[in-house]
């Protein structure tokens, strides 16, 4: 069973870099196949998702966040870290990592997903 939990600060001052490491557990983050993924939902809004890293090391970004969003892994701690700059209250929501299956993004949804950690966006 792969578990992934979401580590990070809670509250980000706008203008500020948001950053959030996924801890993953029961599986590799380098088996072939599977796409490690960001995803949030802002408080009344639908899931967004907003970019990946494939198990051999290749970033896909949201285009309305490419300028801004960084996806990186560290695979001697089996875990992967998004950053997010010059954050607004906008920014505001639920951050979930998640794993995927046969394309980087959640169009097929996921196979598993973390609880998920609020971020706040706020001076």
């Amino acid at each position: 069973q792969v578990q992934l939990q979401e580590s990070g600060p809670g509250l980000v001052k706008p203008s500020q870099t948001l950053s959030l490491t996924c801890i993953v557990s029961g599986g590799s983050i380098t088996t072939n196949t599977y796409y490690w993924t960001w995803i949030r939902q802002p408080p009344g809004k639908d899931l967004e998702w907003m970019g990946a890293i494939s198990s051999l090391g290749f970033t896909y970004y949201s285009t309305s966040l490419r300028s801004r969003i960084s996806i990186s892994r560290d695979t001697s701690k089996n875990q992967f870290t998004l950053r997010l700059s010059s954050v607004t209250p906008e920014d505001t929501a639920v951050y979930y990592c998640a794993r995927v299956s046969g394309s980087p993004t959640i169009t097929n949804g996921v196979d598993y997903r973390g609880k998920g950690t609020l971020v706040t966006v706020s001076s």
